[in-house]
């Protein structure tokens, strides 16, 4: 079992397997399926994030996991650390009163929710997902935190597609990564 966080590192990163041109010509996909059949490198992950949180943000009180990647990682890490966790659905997915905003693809429009009462306003939040890429998802998960007056403290993903640029969509938020590709 990995114990130091560069061992934990090279752990995940073992487990992340490329599949070129899916799901179209040119894209190079980052697949985490190997991560979570293997317990200790998704306890890897799970380290890592409660390490990044506990050293860098002590007074979390929610972890909001997007749809539907950040569903699998985000309830482990507030598990750990003793906090709720929100889910942020595609729109339509959710029952009772939702909170939603819209966004724009690269070929059309998206929209995510929350329910009315996920967040408190001032309720300090970090958001949760597998991967940044462009940040569209990620950037519209952080206007719903807005829109619910939380204390965004920023986003966490296991891995950052550099070259995509996501990153800049998501400032002034800061955004932690495990890996970078």
């Amino acid at each position: 079992m990995a114990t130091s966080s560069e061992s934990k590192l090279q752990l995940v990163h073992r487990h992340v397997r490329a599949f070129p041109d899916f799901p179209k010509k040119g894209i190079l996909f980052q697949d985490i399926c190997p991560i979570l059949k293997d317990p200790a490198a998704l306890t890897a992950v799970t380290d890592l994030f409660e390490e990044h949180v506990r050293k860098n943000h002590p007074q979390v009180d929610l972890i909001v996991g997007l749809d539907a990647r950040g569903f699998l990682f985000g309830p482990l890490l507030a598990q750990r650390l003793g906090v709720g966790f929100v889910l942020v659905r595609k729109i339509g997915k959710l029952p009772g009163s939702t909170v939603s905003v819209a966004y724009d693809l690269e070929y059309g429009k998206a929209e995510v929710e929350v329910q009315e009462d996920g967040v408190a306003p001032g309720q300090k939040v970090l958001l949760i997902d597998d991967l940044l890429a462009t940040g569209g998802t990620l950037c519209a998960a952080c206007e719903l935190m807005k829109k619910q007056q939380a204390d965004i403290l920023g986003c966490m993903v296991v891995i950052e597609l550099k070259e995509l640029n996501g990153i800049d969509k998501l400032k002034p938020h800061q955004v932690f990564s495990l890996l970078q590709y």
